[in-house]
């Protein structure tokens, strides 16, 4: 079981200082949690992502069960010593497959929809209350997909989740719940959320081990779904809480929605936010108490040739472009990790033109170190008062 105490409480805002404690470690937030999907951060070995600064990671049930399989990783004594990172671990439970491989792949949408919904704007069709996607069938037991790997039918629903989580063996683990589309309609959202805090109170019941239980709030873009969600959650009392789901493409819109959730949460637990850590949203997000949250950015952009430097959360570089094969400057001069340290534009820009993959691990390792740096800013600034 993990220990969790706030340390600081900022008088600016809703920001906070904890100390979270795990058998494998002590993780000090807020903090990023990077994302090893397969057991890996991918292009970077255990040790890497450990000297990029990175606490603690969070991998993906749905995926580890499809391939290698919880038995398998159990054998190998579990996925702390399967994949040689002695940190403390997250897995999700497979809900945001429900969406990604259901109604986000029949749409191509991401969980921050562009489009405006019902606007002059809006390309889209609502899904409405009783819609299915074309490759999942949502039930109020759990979801029937499809293998991604040999198309064989697979079902998995709350039971099957911790089930395969305990086998896991993550220090933290997460209640299985539907994550919505964000073109969904009021009722099917408000459906959607029966099943997840239905699910919730399952998960509770069925788990047997002493890993961490965090419950997700849902309710998509509604606060009063929100709050309905973050109220029923908190009642269920789990040892933390996930805020999962989509909150609209309007930043305000989910500053608002996560200020409703989180105030009829247990102050005393941590918080995490799945799923949501661009640069731009990551202060906004700490500002409203958010404790923890996992984002792909840093990784999935650098293995597309983009760095991020500077102060500024919008600057960031194409390493593919042309022009950086004259440039022998390192990718950040202020940057203190060992690929500014070692390394120039001009170099990394040949290898990505070259199609040579050691673009991606040098790319990966600084834009984590990059992130993590810049939330290490930020509990720096809590701590004395500026945040």
């Amino acid at each position: 079981m993990i220990e969790f105490k706030v340390q600081k409480k900022s008088k600016k805002s809703k920001a906070r200082l904890g100390i979270l404690k795990t058998k494998h470690g002590i993780v000090e937030t807020p903090c990023l949690v990077p994302v090893a999907t397969q057991a890996v951060v991918k292009t970077l070995d255990s040790k890497e992502v450990k000297e990029t600064g990175s606490q603690i990671l969070i991998a993906n049930t749905f995926h580890l069960h499809l391939r290698p399989g919880e038995e398998l990783i159990k054998k190998s004594g579990g996925l702390h010593n399967f994949m040689n990172w002695q940190g403390p671990l997250m897995t999700d439970s497979g809900g945001f497959q429900v969406f990604s491989l259901g109604f986000g792949r029949d749409f191509k949408i991401n969980k921050i929809l562009k489009q405006s919904i019902g606007g002059k704007e809006s390309v889209l069709t609502k899904v409405l209350s009783g819609n299915q996607p074309k490759l999942l069938k949502i039930t109020e037991d759990g979801v029937y997909f499809k293998s991604l790997i040999d198309g064989s039918d697979l079902f998995l629903g709350p039971k099957e989740s911790i089930k395969i989580q305990e086998k896991l063996g993550a220090d933290i683990i997460f209640a299985f719940d539907e994550c919505p589309p964000p073109n969904a309609s009021y009722e099917y959202i408000k459906n959607s959320l029966e099943k997840t805090h239905k699910w919730a109170k399952t998960c509770q019941k069925e788990r047997k081990t002493k890993q961490s239980l965090f419950g997700i709030v849902q309710g998509g873009k509604y606060s009063d779904l929100r709050i309905e969600s973050a109220k029923y959650i908190s009642s269920l009392d789990f040892d933390g809480y996930g805020i999962g789901g989509e909150f609209g493409g309007d930043k305000k819109n989910m500053t608002g929605i996560l200020n409703k959730s989180i105030s009829f949460l247990q102050e005393k637990k941590p918080r995490h936010l799945l799923g949501i850590g661009r640069l731009e949203d990551i202060g906004l997000i700490i500002n409203q108490g958010i404790d923890t949250f996992d984002c792909t950015i840093p990784t999935h952009y650098a293995r597309r040739g983009i760095a991020f430097i500077g102060n500024k959360s919008e600057q960031s570089l194409d390493l593919n472009k042309k022009k950086f094969l004259l440039d022998k400057n390192p990718l950040d001069k202020k940057c203190k990790c060992f690929v500014c340290q070692n390394y120039k534009r001009n170099y990394i820009c040949h290898l990505l033109r070259a199609k040579e993959i050691t673009a991606l691990k040098l790319l990966t390792f600084h834009n984590l170190y990059f992130f993590n740096n810049f939330v290490n800013k930020i509990r720096q600034d809590i701590k004395q008062g500026k945040f």
